[in-house]
């Protein structure tokens, strides 16, 4: 695969499949919010309802960026292994609880409280992993194979996501019990902790860490404070955070649209069943599949900033056009149709995120980019989900257009920053070469 060595191809396929566990499980509760949030949550009127609806949503990600913190000085003094070991157990463990958790009929608000608490951790064991994840493949494979392997976790992700969708429509179609869904999310979330830890410390990481030891050996410099100081002394362009911040913006927006706002004129407009509603949502998830299948394999001959350029063309076009087309959509199938052309084109980092990752410097590496990641996921989803429920009660669908033209001019901003860096470190696009460090 992609001319990878055993040992390379193996920790793709650890990695990969750890992800896709992952973000199973993230996503069990998500796309089975429309039937779990009436029996976690109080019954209350539509308007409520939809803010609850948004508060259990977002709860997955406020807290992100705090995990991204402790997972990133993790991943920066102790190594990237030991994160993705200890992400996977705290999703293993939140999903069992989940799996017993006694509905709001039986405990009250406990319930809802409780349920809350297990998404927070689970958004912040997701955010270690996917940071982690891409960032051991990135710091130990070579482009262009780096480019398709890293944009594979994002096919991984979204493999997941369909997989947790289809246990869903499985379980509410044949009128199952929806903890057989929690209760495999947290078997298969055990054994991919277990398989990581056969994975080895990244040749970047492993590699710095040396030569810092062997600099300070030469001086006879035995003092830890001093070792920690001359870590910290490393510098990152706080232009390139917040170019990488914009672009990060991009794919929560149009997740949201797709699958969640969506989802909610599917229930609202078209009176359709929370069944047919994960239904549906499931066959855009297999289109997402398909998408990220396609740049996997488009990013080891193209070069990835190149496709990052012709996705945000299309997904502007698309995005600009998306309240008139909602306006005259009369059939769930049109609508179908609108949500898989936004979740095809979505404009995301991937497949260019291992060249964005090497603008900063490797002990700072993994807390800038889980925190940019965390923090970009959590204002994005807090923003779009309580503020379309007003933008949209005031504006129709055109206030989607509030939210969507920033983002979008935001991700255009954030793609020509590295760009010029391209440009800047003599890496002409053309050549599919490795971008140096700013």
């Amino acid at each position: 695969m992609f001319g990878l060595n055993r040992d390379q191809g193996e920790s793709v396929a650890l990695l990969s499949i750890g992800t896709f566990l992952e973000y199973f499980d993230l996503m069990i509760y998500i796309h089975m919010a429309v039937l779990l949030n009436e029996l976690f949550f109080p019954k209350t009127d539509a308007h409520t309802a939809s803010l609850l609806t948004a508060f259990a949503f977002c709860s997955t990600y406020l807290l992100r960026p705090i995990g991204a913190l402790i997972f990133g000085y993790i991943g920066d003094h102790i190594g990237r292994k030991v994160t993705v070991v200890i992400t996977t157990t705290m999703m293993s463990f939140s999903c069992l609880i989940m799996a017993n958790l006694p509905t709001y009929a039986q405990i009250g608000i406990t319930a809802a409280w409780v349920v809350t608490i297990c998404r927070i951790i689970q958004g912040m064991s997701s955010m270690g992993e996917i940071s982690g994840a891409q960032l051991y493949l990135s710091e130990t494979l070579q482009p262009p194979a780096r480019y398709s392997a890293v944009a594979f976790l994002a096919f991984a992700v979204s493999l997941g996501t369909s997989a947790a969708l289809g246990l869903a429509s499985f379980v509410t179609s044949f009128g199952l019990n929806w903890r057989l869904a929690f209760w495999v999310g947290a078997t298969i979330a055990v054994i991919g902790a277990v398989a990581r830890t056969k994975l080895r410390e990244t040749p970047d990481f492993a590699d710095a860490k040396r030569r810092i030891k062997e600099v300070f050996n030469e001086k006879n410099f035995e003092n830890k404070k001093l070792r920690e100081d001359f870590i910290e002394r490393e510098k990152v362009n706080q232009k390139t955070s917040l170019a990488l911040f914009l672009m990060d913006c991009m794919w929560p927006l149009c997740f949201y649209f797709a699958y969640v706002y969506c989802g909610g004129l599917l229930k609202t407009t078209f009176n359709l069943t929370p069944e047919q509603i994960i239904h549906q949502n499931f066959i855009v998830s297999v289109v997402q599949i398909l998408s990220l299948l396609l740049f996997v394999f488009l990013s080891y001959k193209v070069y990835p900033l190149v496709i990052l350029k012709v996705k945000l063309i299309v997904s502007f076009l698309i995005m600009i056009t998306c309240p008139y087309w909602l306006d005259q959509i009369a059939d769930p199938f049109y609508l179908l149709l609108l949500q898989s052309a936004i979740i095809f084109f979505a404009a995301d980092a991937a497949p260019a995120t291992s060249i964005f990752y090497k603008y900063f410097p490797v002990f700072k590496r993994f807390t800038y980019i889980s925190f940019t990641y965390a923090l970009s996921r959590a204002l994005t989803y807090v923003i779009t989900s309580f503020g379309l429920v007003y933008l949209t009660e005031k504006f129709g669908n055109w206030g989607i257009l509030i939210v969507m033209v920033p983002v979008c001019i935001g991700y255009m901003l954030g793609l020509r920053h590295f760009e010029k860096l391209d440009q800047i470190n003599n890496r002409p696009p053309a050549q599919n070469l490795e971008p140096l460090v700013a």
